[in-house]
Formats: C-alpha cells, structure tokens, sequence
C-alpha cells in the first residue's frame, strides 16, 4: 500500500478504528487508509498490486473499498467538512490530514499512523489521543458542543464507544452531550437505531442504557423505555423500578448469549408495564396482563425503530407473551399438562424462552435465586422428558379442521372451531395421545356430545 502511494506521488495514513483497536490490543477486520488526494486511484492501484482484490467504487462519496485476506478496506480521500444546522450532513471540499483529524468524532478515533517515505510508521496524534486510550477517556478532538451540535449523531457513538470499551466520558464532553441531546431529531431512525443494536451487543449494555438515561437520550430515541423509571409508593408500599430491573436483565442475558433479537427481548419483556400498573390495598402493586399487551406493543416499537418486521420480530413478540410461564412452572408442582402446553406454543423458541426467565430473576435476596434457579434446571428437565415422550414441540394436530368438516357434513364457522380446540386440549392436557387414530376415536365422541352427526368415517 505504502508503495502504490510512493508511485501515485500521494500521501496516505492509516486513520481510526484499525490504529485504535491495534493499540488496544483489540481485533478488528476493517482498515480506513485516507489519502491526499486520488484516493479511488489509491484503491485502483492496490488491487492491481495484490492481483486478487475486486474494487467496489463509491464515486457519488469519493471512497473505494476492497476485500482482501477477510479484512474490509475503505480508501478515502482527507476531506474539510462544514455543516448546516438542519442537517447533519456536511459539505465536503478536499483537504489535509489535519483537516480530516479535525473532523473525527472522537480523540480516540483520530489517532493515523504515516504510510509515507520518511515517516513511514510514525503515529500522528494532534489531539492527545493516545494518552486518552491509556486512561480510558472519552473526549472530542475540538470543542464539544460544535461537534455533537453539527452530527448529533456522534453523541451516540460517544456512548456506544464507552460501553465498548468500558470507558469514561470526560465531564465537559459529557455536559456537552447533555446541552446537545434534543440535536438528535435531525437524525434518521436508522442510524439511530444502528448505534442503539451496537449498545445492545456490548458485554455490558446496561452502561450504555444508563448513559443514554443520564444525558436525556434515552427519553429522546426510546421513550418507551425510559417511561420504566421511577418507583410508586403507596401505602408504604414500593414497586421495584422496571426500569433498572429491566437493564439488569438485559446484562444477566447477555452472559450467555450474543442473539440480538434474545437480547431485545429482555429489553422489551416489561415494556408495558407503566401501562398495567395497579394498585390493591392490602394486595400491593400489580402489572397483571403486561405480558400479553406487552407482546402487542413489539410490532410498534419495531416498526417505530425501523427493526425487521418479520420472523425476527415474531420472535421477540412470542418471548415477550410467554415469559412469565416457565416462571409460573417454576412456582407450582411441575405437571406434564403445563408443559406441553408450553412445549407447543414456545416450539423451537424454547430454549431461548428458558434463558430469558433465567436472566429475569434479579432478586438481590440469594437464596430466592438459588431456589428459583434449582426449580428452573427441574423445568428444564421436565421440557426434555415430555418432549420426548410427547413429541409437542412444534406440535401440529394429527386431526385437521377438513377432517371435522368432512366426517360431520360442516363448512367452515364456530363448531369446527370448538371441535379443534377440545381436540387440542384433549391432547395438551394427556387425556388423549397425541395419535391419529386416538385423535379421531375422541373426535366423533365429542361430536356425538355435541349433537353432530356422523356424515362420513375419516381414516
């Protein structure tokens, strides 16, 4: 690389992520090499030397990218940035390595290592970025409030790095964020929505979710959320405060697993409950029926959020209705009955169900949580028994609602729905296997119970 731009007469540095991560000792897989000028020409020249990468042309945006060795390589050329107060898209005109420096988000992000004869491998660092890695601080290269002010989405990068890293926001850079947080609304939900999924896949996200809380962000991109705060006392009596229980919860999934989607069903499995909230003298507070209008709620916030509104979002939904149930199970004498009903309406979705009930017990009481988490390994167990036996998971009927149709004379309406219904039932609850033959000998006995006649003999 360092050759192809001795022969194209420019000069190119390696700039952000890749120099910071290298001095971290973090792996990375993309490289940002910003030259003076010519950069797609840069890019050209690079994939003719290797012999084997494709270049891709951005020239609307002057960038160029290859893929070599599983490493994605961006050219850029440096660039002088100014911006409007309406958007947070700049005009761009060419410049210096000091002007590109200049217009990174962050001390940390603006650190470039020289490509170039001469000083080839010498580490450029205007902003003191290096000593800002030493100490774990988060600080902008210039004046904050300019910063945040012209992209306001580098407010959320700021917080987003933080957690990543587990670092500190120095105190003026996060004042700035604070005056700056309402600058938000000139940005898409998409990206918004981008720097939020990063949070959410950091180790400990709940960092960052208190961060978004403290500055104001969190009420601005997720209101919904933030409504979770606060605690309600009536008669001496409290409510924990869902909020913080739901970012604990978030942090208990995120020990074992790294599933977006199962993490954005901890982060919604209490959403509705402000929405629920009662409360009963001499009984205390309630959130009855939160599970359920809270797995109504998923398809808005995905939708809001600009999230996939396909079998992703059906999954968070499904959680989201079901996770008090293994709860429950937990509780009370674990019966076949209740868990194949849960076997069926869970399927696949089971084990995944299971670590987010695991990861919502927060109870700061141990031996509560040692009790609930012995009752879960039972539940656990009990799934494996029955779903062996019983074969319910993913469960589709052996008996159809054509074959109640066909053996009584029906078209469609409510008797065939009540037949299905006590048939499946019948099958849940262990009265009758979960067999073909079974199924129909039981059908035509319910039937007869409800005065149908025999029109045809299904086999």
């Amino acid at each position: 690389m360092a050759h192809c731009a001795r022969e194209l007469g420019v000069d190119a540095y390696v700039i952000g992520g890749y120099v910071r991560d290298q001095l971290l000792g973090r792996p990375t897989k993309d490289i940002d090499i910003v030259s003076i000028g010519r950069g797609i020409d840069l890019a050209q020249a690079v994939a003719k030397r290797s012999g084997r990468a494709k270049v891709t042309v951005f020239k609307r945006f002057g960038t160029a990218m290859m893929h070599i060795d599983g490493v994605d390589i961006e050219f850029v050329g440096a660039r002088r940035e100014s911006y409007s107060p309406d958007s947070r898209k700049p005009s761009v005109e060419d410049g210096t390595i000091t002007d590109d420096q200049n217009r990174r988000d962050l001390t940390i992000n603006a650190l470039a290592i020289s490509l170039n004869e001469g000083t080839w491998g010498e580490l450029i660092d205007p902003f003191n970025g290096l000593a800002d890695l030493h100490h774990g601080i988060i600080r902008t290269p210039l004046d904050a409030d300019i910063t945040f002010s012209d992209d306001p989405l580098r407010m959320l990068r700021a917080l987003r790095f933080a957690t990543r890293l587990g670092f500190s926001i120095e105190a003026d850079t996060l004042e700035a964020i604070c005056r700056n947080a309402h600058r938000i609304s000139i940005v898409s939900q998409e990206r918004i929505t981008d720097e939020l999924n990063g949070i959410i896949l950091t180790d400990v996200p709940s960092k960052g979710f208190r961060l978004l809380f403290g500055t104001g962000l969190l009420h601005l991109t997720f209101p919904e959320l933030a409504d979770l705060h606060g605690v309600d006392i009536i008669d001496c009596k409290g409510h924990k405060d869902n909020l913080f229980h739901t970012l604990q919860v978030l942090d208990n999934i995120s020990l074992s697993t790294r599933d977006l989607w199962l993490r954005w069903a901890a982060i919604l499995h209490d959403i509705d409950k402000p929405a629920t909230k009662r409360f009963y003298p001499g009984q205390g507070w309630t959130f009855h029926g939160h599970e359920d209008s809270g797995s109504k709620v998923v398809p808005e916030i995905f939708r809001k959020m600009k999230l996939p509104l396909d079998e992703r979002m059906r999954k968070v939904q499904k959680l989201v209705m079901l996770h008090l149930r293994p709860i429950v199970l937990a509780q009370e004498e674990v019966t076949d009955s209740a868990v194949r009903r849960l076997l069926f309406e869970a399927g696949d979705d089971i084990d995944d169900l299971m670590t987010l009930c695991e990861a919502d017990i927060t109870s700061k009481n141990d031996e509560k949580v040692k009790r609930y988490l012995s009752n879960f390994r039972l539940v656990r167990h009990k799934l494996r028994e029955v779903e062996e036996k019983d074969r319910v998971r993913n469960w589709q009927p052996p008996v159809m609602g054509e074959d109640i149709m066909r053996a009584f004379g029906l078209g469609p309406g409510r008797e065939v729905g009540q037949l299905k219904n006590a048939l499946r039932d019948a099958v849940m609850d262990g009265a009758v296997p979960n067999d073909r033959a079974e199924v129909l000998r039981y059908m035509y006995a319910r039937g007869a119970e409800m005065g149908l006649s025999v029109a045809e003999v299904v086999e």
